[in-house]
């Protein structure tokens, strides 16, 4: 009986330790990947040994791969690459390209590599940051939005649609000696399968989901795109491509069309649920001796490839055109080993490119890298701030900041600048518009400036908190500043230029915490407003015009509230 149940209780015993391995890094507040990861090793044959059949997991981990990247696919998004598709297209391949030229040459000239071949391989995975790791950090600390978060997102989309490919030529790699004919070969296949995928995507699986969604069947729904996401991976790894490389299309087959977001909310579930198998695979794989032999070698390579990377990115994000203080965020924030360099490891290791003992140090590794990315982007602003303030650093860097862009006439007089062309930004635009007052946008954002042309509205392509950009925008001879930006550090630090540059300027900001209030109106804003006090003030209003109160009463009301910067209505624990 026991025999029988064996997978069962394994799975149960790999389930369970996952979830408490998670559990204490999320407590630990650590990413639940190094959990994961943790609770592998913790099970498996280096560990306490509680699993009877290792293989079978395994291959339960292979369907987490596929649901992992079948997820990647459908949440892909063209409008979101376009948004930064500049530095997210040229940057985000210069700097996987420099990447795996540097390390190439290093473990060349060092011996760590066994051959080119190799080099390129371990450039290809340490080229890959954790989109995963970013874009819950940068989500936890409200930062998706700003230059910075855009930037990074864009590099780590590109990052990921490229994996699709590395994945796919990957095989080649296994007659070095012929690669060019298997390069070839294997980019003709992939050509081909692309082909039939788009023919499928534009005229098949749109219909299929249209009428199996008919059936208004939860169910029968859900079998279908698991069907397609394992029956189209299963496709690529009989044509010798990869079954992560499969997932990927089959999720880009379904992206576009009306169904992607019901099918991605079908998935989730299990993708998490076999993505946890999937890392505690990878953790059973880690031999301690190796990591403990070699732990010297780790910390420099930890080092080598966090400082590494982040000289590229840096370097990248300065030649184009954002400020210094976004490129150092930048390139701390993603100068890690991403979650999707297991698999790229994994399957190195299967075709014979590394050997074990390669795929323990970069296991462990990416798990420090990992585990340091929180913190790195802690103290980023912080070099930032500190580098901004060298008047030498600053003069030398003068010529990577300059605008990008700039559409506006050559004499501007009595206008508002706005900073931010978001949803605040624009409101404020269409109401100055409508009145007949000239208007001068700042905005970094490739979209949002894609608009502004389309209304021919004056702007300026750039950092708002550039001094750079801020001289094009004559706030000598304007009449007043909104600042609209997402980013608090950006609104502090655009609120002191430019009133360095028009100390007399009326400036109004956005405030994004109650603290801030106090903040931007001692720094020298006339007016600092606050969303969410806004919204309340309204209904306030209405309440009070429903409650019988005279509309003269309410209007001194709010007026009285506004002018004391909302002290009298804030909460007691700001």
């Amino acid at each position: 009986m026991v025999t029988e149940h064996s997978l069962i209780l394994d799975l149960t015993i790999v389930l369970v330790s996952t979830a408490l391995g998670g559990f204490v890094a999320h407590r630990l507040h650590q990413p639940v990947i190094l959990g994961y990861l943790v609770s592998g090793f913790a099970i498996g044959p280096f560990g306490f040994k509680l699993l009877g059949n290792v293989s079978d997991i395994k291959s339960l981990a292979e369907i987490g791969v596929a649901f992992l990247l079948f997820a990647l696919g459908v949440e892909f998004s063209l409008a979101e690459l376009k948004r930064v598709k500049e530095i997210a297209l040229k940057g985000s391949l210069l700097q996987i390209g420099l990447t795996i030229a540097l390390v190439t040459l290093v473990t060349s000239i060092t011996g760590w590599a066994a051959g080119i071949t190799q080099g390129i391989f371990l450039g290809a995975v340490l080229s890959l940051s954790s989109t995963a790791i970013v874009l819950k950090t940068l989500t936890e600390r409200g930062e998706t939005n700003t230059v910075h978060g855009q930037i990074m997102l864009a590099i780590l989309i590109t990052q990921d649609l490229a994996l699709g490919v590395m994945l796919a030529i990957l095989p080649a790699f296994k007659q070095p000696e012929n690669i060019a004919v298997a390069l070839g070969f294997a980019l003709l296949k992939i050509a081909l399968f692309v082909i039939v995928a788009i023919i499928f995507s534009r005229w098949i699986v749109p219909h299929v989901l249209s009428n199996i969604a008919a059936t208004e069947s939860n169910e029968l729904f859900l079998l279908v795109v698991i069907a397609l996401c394992l029956g189209v991976a299963l496709t690529t790894a009989y044509l010798g491509l990869s079954i992560a490389m499969g997932a990927f299309v089959a999720g880009l087959m379904i992206s576009e069309i009306d169904y992607a977001d019901q099918a991605l909310a079908k998935i989730l579930p299990l993708r998490d649920t076999f993505a946890s198998l999937f890392f505690a695979s990878i953790g059973m794989l880690i031999d301690p001796a190796i990591l403990i032999n070699n732990f010297g070698l780790i910390l420099e390579l930890v080092t080598l490839v966090m400082l590494g990377k982040a000289a590229i990115i840096l370097v990248i994000v300065l030649k184009f055109g954002y400020s210094l203080k976004n490129a150092i965020i930048v390139s701390f924030g993603i100068n890690q080993i991403g979650e999707f360099s297991f698999v790229l490891s994994l399957v190195g290791l299967k075709l014979g490119l590394i050997s074990q003992q390669t795929y323990s140090l970069l296991l462990g590794t990416t798990a420090i890298t990992l585990l340091l990315t929180p913190l790195s982007l802690n103290v980023a602003p912080f070099i930032a701030d500190t580098l901004n303030k060298n008047p030498f650093l600053a003069k030398l860097l003068q010529r990577f900041s300059t605008p990008k862009t700039i559409s506006m006439p050559e004499i501007i007089t009595g206008h508002v600048v706005v900073a931010g062309y978001g949803r605040v930004g624009q409101v404020i635009v269409n109401i100055l518009q409508s009145e007949g007052y000239p208007v001068l946008v700042i905005e970094n954002s490739e979209a949002s400036v894609q608009r502004l042309r389309m209304h021919q509205i004056p702007y300026i392509f750039g950092d708002a908190d550039s001094e750079l950009v801020l001289e094009k925008a004559h706030l000598e001879t304007a009449k007043a500043l909104a600042i609209a930006l997402p980013d608090p550090a950006s609104t502090r630090l655009l609120l002191k230029i430019a009133l360095t540059i028009a100390p007399h300027l009326d400036v109004i900001a956005r405030s994004h915490s109650n603290k801030e209030i106090d903040i931007l109106t001692q720094m020298g804003a006339k007016e600092v407003v606050q969303p969410e006090f806004e919204a309340a003030l309204e209904l306030g209003n209405h309440l009070l015009k429903t409650l019988g109160a005279a509309e003269s009463y309410i209007q001194t009301v709010i007026k009285t509230i506004r002018k004391d910067r909302y002290l009298s209505v804030r909460p007691e624990q700001e």
